[in-house]
């Protein structure tokens, strides 16, 4: 083989290495800057019974490491939000809760983040799920999965950590070291700790405290997250959290009421995310490019556009994304996870796909 043929195929290797993300131990901020496509995972919601814990989630693993993925990211909740009587596997907030799901984490082939959920640390006072302390827990995740700037996984990848002491622990002000960012492939990526259960502020042991805190830390890593895409010129933004906040008045059934005009709540409950999603909304109207919001928390598989301006106008730039969750009359069902192709070139970024793990078929058997 000549210099000149040897040299094409190395560098044709190296773009490929690139763009499957089998660098991220090497460069979590990925200044390749690579414009191939690549795929990501999202899963979230997830397990949620003994029978998800020892079948269902160990077959989407399985199932997700056979994809050449960059990433894959979790968005919350890693238990039901009740404990289970008699369950073999951790169904409460005790420590082996967030033991098993580290396991699952590291499992995974490719990079693993993750994001908080409501049912894995703000609803852990309830008595059925152990009566701890919510600040408590939240901590203990922080400590477990967050305590490098690293992703989780067989493969790690860097990521920025929001280290501004704007939270609150058990001690006092501490950083939200949950808060992430990454930027693969030309797409800058963010987490944000934002909860299901009125984001704090009911439930069991509303702490308005803790929610204010959080939430004037969420939208400064929200609006920082931003200006860090626009200077990098990044080709989209996609956001994962955890919870449905609610983004109109169609949808009683899996999220709070809300005003699309003013995001304000309408149903009488408490209002953890108006401020939030206003920021939100502002962002995506300044940033112009695509942005994807992925989250769970109401178990619903939909792909949708349901953000609309003050006059009432859809954003066509904005997508949210709710991965697939629990279904307890299918069992196993449902533990299945969303593919997204990623396409920096391409007008829409996102494409969207799909996986219903065939072992984890219930209902309708794989042929």
């Amino acid at each position: 083989m000549n210099k000149r043929r040897l040299a094409s195929t190395v560098f044709g290797i190296l773009l490929s290495l690139a763009a499957t993300g089998s660098w991220a131990d090497r460069d979590g901020d990925d200044r390749r800057e690579s414009i191939e496509p690549y795929a990501i995972g999202l899963w979230g919601d997830l397990p949620y019974s003994d029978v998800q814990a020892l079948v269902g989630v160990p077959n989407l693993i399985a199932d997700m490491n056979r994809h050449e993925l960059a990433f894959t990211v979790h968005d919350g909740d890693l238990k039901a939000g009740n404990g289970t009587p008699g369950s073999v596997t951790p169904t409460t907030c005790s420590d082996a809760l967030y033991v098993q799901a580290l396991g699952f984490f590291n499992d995974l082939r490719a990079p693993a983040m993750l994001t908080p959920g409501d049912n894995d640390w703000t609803d852990c006072d309830r008595p059925s799920n152990g009566g701890f302390s919510s600040r408590e827990r939240l901590d203990h995740e922080r400590s477990v999965f967050f305590s490098t700037p690293y992703s989780l996984g067989k493969h790690r990848l860097r990521q920025e950590v929001q280290t501004a002491p704007l939270c609150l622990g058990v001690n006092g002000a501490m950083p939200c070291v949950e808060n992430r960012r990454w930027t693969f492939g030309g797409v800058t990526y963010v987490t944000l700790n934002v909860q299901g259960s009125c984001n704090n502020l009911c439930d069991t042991a509303p702490d308005p405290a803790e929610w204010a805190a959080r939430n004037q830390a969420n939208i400064a890593w929200l609006r920082e997250s931003f200006r860090f895409a626009a200077a990098r010129q990044s080709a989209a933004v996609m956001i994962i959290a955890q919870a449905n906040p609610g983004w109109d008045a169609t949808d009683g059934t899996r999220a709070p009421l809300r005003d699309p005009k003013s995001l304000a709540q309408t149903d009488g409950g408490p209002d953890g995310f108006q401020a939030y999603l206003i920021a939100l909304r502002e962002e995506v109207i300044a940033f112009r490019r695509p942005v994807a919001y992925v989250h769970g928390d109401s178990h619903y598989h939909r792909v949708d556009k349901p953000l609309l301006d003050n006059q009432g106008r859809r954003l066509e730039n904005f997508t949210r994304v709710e991965t697939f969750g629990d279904n307890q009359a299918n069992g196993t069902n449902d533990a299945n996870w969303l593919k997204v192709t990623v396409d920096p070139r391409s007008r829409e970024v996102f494409a969207y796909q799909a996986q219903i793990v065939p072992a984890n078929r219930t209902a309708v058997p794989a042929p």
